[in-house]
């Protein structure tokens, strides 16, 4: 009797320490939109002066609603503890944390009063407070060294001397029962808006409030149309501004953007750097001594090698700071000795961080790991803050020691929603390309992947063309959403990706039908040799550039079970004449289509039209500018006319991504349904 009392205790213990063990431990689950849509979208970590607190954003998508929240969230970096640090109303945001050099105040944007403007938060307490009640939004918030000003960028008419002036205008257009305009230059839309005649300036205000100024009047663009956010910087003594900007009279058809400076006490802006190509992102150095900035070397090409240069502001002189790195320089700080600049780069489909010595050249790995971006540095110069992710999960903060290199989580959003799925991380996988090349893609296993089975398999073709597939956690094409229903899922990085070398990026202009295509059917060819693959079941398809490799694809091989192409390039000539950004096809095919007509007709997928068999969706949105709605419109009505299986996914109101949450629900709906329909 005793031993069976002991017995059941026993068994009592064994349920209760069963219990105790999470669902998540138990069983995981396979991803699903709605656990995408679910995650917080970490972004824009930003160190405090005395390197003890990390402000950050928090973006979060609603799927009722269909709107989209955020927050700023403070982690301190001692105790590594994370708090919601605002709260803004329902259905507004807060966004681009901005600490004072003092790191008693954090300044943000937010639309809580209905238009952007600068608000603050002191860190001793209290309430967040309005700073600025201009007539217009503004965006773009920086503060400067001394703490006297805010800088931030606002959209104006050129002509107007002020910015009531400007919201004059637009109330008025607003008001008025013609909606009509008339246009006499290019570049008339971009992306998917059409251009309403203002201009992006930058102004500076007094960081207690008060007047703003335009410091960089005219009619050109702050930041330019080819450029990031972080195309303007005060100088250490807050008494000058560096800044990008495009002076070129046919923008439509130049990448040649400038680096200038402006006075604030005062004066003209100058211009410093005379390159035909794009020259971007200044940054003083705290000595005051140099301005950093990035720099491509060719005209036109806006996927040229993104250089470190340094100007020298007492003489004047330019040199390159990274002439033999061969891949991209990305976001980048200075050291705060000012005696190198730490950086990012996009290399074998990860992002390492660098440290450029600026006298000796010298480059060394400081984080070798990860997908690194946003990249920050105490004001002591011994802790890197930055965000890290994988295929596998969202970004979060993370912070490394600038000496070993050794990184942590600092941020945990989403640890409890990822601790329920199963997500296999990303495996890299290298083959021979065209011309013996080393072409690297991304292997993804569906969840419960058991080796003893074959299982079908999604190709996934990357946009650009001079894109890349990192290892990264994608909220639009991702790769784990795509494997879930039980598809392994290949990400080649063929021919013109950056992170192999300019080179590798050179070979895909003026071949877009040609080696990247060679590339990527080699891969395919690997992968129907491993053992989990069943070859008879693969579909392939993408976005943009994939699109159009989808597109050729349709001409050039009925190896696959279905395709689907998203914005996809479909006839190269029609395409031109409604496209926006000229320079880009001008590069990538040697000129127009009257004047390389051969090479046009060469690559273009309409051409091929008589050669399509595979069932094929296609998608596209109304207000894509960049490849315009009639590139999908012909390509369905091709493949209609010949009796070849497929469907039209059209979109009135999205551009060249669908960014609406349900949107985005349906679009993988329809293209899951599809890769069913032919795989299952």
């Amino acid at each position: 009797m005793h031993r069976s009392r002991s017995l059941i205790l026993s068994l009592v213990l064994l349920a209760l320490l069963l219990g105790a063990i999470s669902p998540a431990a138990q069983a995981k689950r396979p991803l699903t939109y709605e656990d995408v849509i679910a995650m917080g979208r970490v972004s824009d970590p930003q160190i405090s002066s005395d390197g003890q607190w990390v402000a950050y954003v928090v973006d979060r998508y609603d799927l009722k609603t269909n709107g989209r929240s955020s927050a700023i969230w403070l982690a301190s970096l001692e105790s590594e503890q994370n708090r919601q640090l605002t709260q803004p109303p329902e259905g507004k945001r807060d966004r681009s944390p901005r600490w004072s050099p003092d790191g008693k105040t954090l300044a943000f944007l937010s639309n809580r009063s209905g238009s952007w403007q600068v608000w603050a938060l002191s860190m001793e307490g209290g309430e967040a407070m309005q700073r600025s009640h201009l007539p217009v939004s503004v965006d773009g918030l920086l503060w400067s060294p001394e703490g006297t000003w805010l800088a931030f960028t606002a959209e104006v008419y050129a002509d107007c001397d002020d910015l009531a002036c400007t919201a004059k205008r637009d109330e008025e257009k607003e008001k008025s029962k013609v909606k009509a305009r008339l246009y006499d230059r290019l570049l008339y839309r971009h992306w998917d808006t059409w251009w309403d005649g203002k201009r992006s300036h930058v102004f500076v205000m007094p960081a207690k409030g008060g007047q703003a100024r335009d410091v960089t009047p005219g009619d050109w663009n702050v930041p330019p149309y080819l450029g990031g956010s972080h195309e303007y910087s005060f100088s250490p003594s807050s008494l000058e501004m560096a800044f990008a900007r495009n002076t070129d009279p046919d923008e439509a058809m130049s990448t040649n953007s400038d680096i200038w400076v402006v006075p604030l006490t005062g004066g003209e802006a100058r211009k410093i750097t005379t390159s035909k190509g794009w020259d971007g992102s200044p940054q003083y150095s705290p000595d005051g001594r140099w301005i950093a900035y990035i720099a491509m070397e060719r005209e036109w090409f806006e996927a040229d090698r993104h250089q470190l240069m340094l100007y020298e502001r007492a003489t004047g002189k330019i040199r390159p700071l990274t002439p033999d790195f061969d891949n991209n320089v990305g976001n980048f700080v200075w050291v705060p000795d000012s005696s190198g600049i730490f950086f990012t780069a996009g290399v074998d489909a990860r992002s390492p961080i660098y440290r450029v010595a600026v006298l000796a050249g010298t480059i060394q790995t400081v984080v070798e790991e990860g997908t690194n971006r946003s990249l920050g540095v105490s004001a002591d110069g011994s802790t890197l803050v930055f965000t890290r992710q994988a295929s596998h999960s969202p970004a979060e903060v993370f912070r490394a020691s600038a000496r070993t290199g050794r990184a942590t989580q600092v941020s945990h959003i989403n640890d409890a929603l990822l601790a329920e799925i199963d997500m296999s991380p990303a495996q890299s996988i290298r083959v021979e390309g065209a011309e013996g090349a080393q072409v690297q893609s991304w292997l993804i296993k569906p969840p419960g992947f058991d080796p003893s089975k074959e299982y079908p398999v999604v190709v996934l073709i990357h946009g650009g063309p001079q894109g890349t597939w990192y290892d990264s956690f994608h909220f639009r094409w991702n790769m784990q959403l795509f494997a879930a229903p039980g598809y392994v899922v290949v990400a080649p990085n063929p021919r013109g990706s950056p992170g192999w070398g300019q080179k590798f990026v050179d070979e895909i202009s003026r071949d877009w039908g040609g080696k990247v295509y060679t590339d990527i059917m080699k891969t395919v060819d690997y992968v129907e040799t491993l053992p989990f693959v069943d070859k008879t079941r693969i579909c392939a398809g993408g976005g943009s550039y994939g699109g159009y490799m989808a597109n050729w694809i349709l001409g050039h091989t009925d190896r696959f079970q279905c395709l689907f192409s998203h914005a996809g390039v479909y006839n190269l000539t029609s395409e031109y004449g409604a496209t926006e950004e000229l320079w880009f096809p001008e590069w990538e095919f040697k000129g127009t289509p009257w004047t390389n007509k051969e090479m046009y007709e060469k690559w273009s997928a309409h051409n091929f039209a008589a050669n399509f068999k595979t069932p094929t969706l296609v998608i596209h949105g109304q207000l894509d500018y960049r490849v315009p709605l009639t590139q999908g419109l012909e390509l369905f009505t091709a493949l209609q006319r010949q009796g070849v299986p497929s469907k039209f996914l059209y979109y009135p109101d999205e551009g060249h991504w669908i960014l609406k949450p349900q949107n985005g629900r349906l679009w993988y709906q329809t293209v899951h349904a599809w890769l069913a329909e032919y795989l299952k």
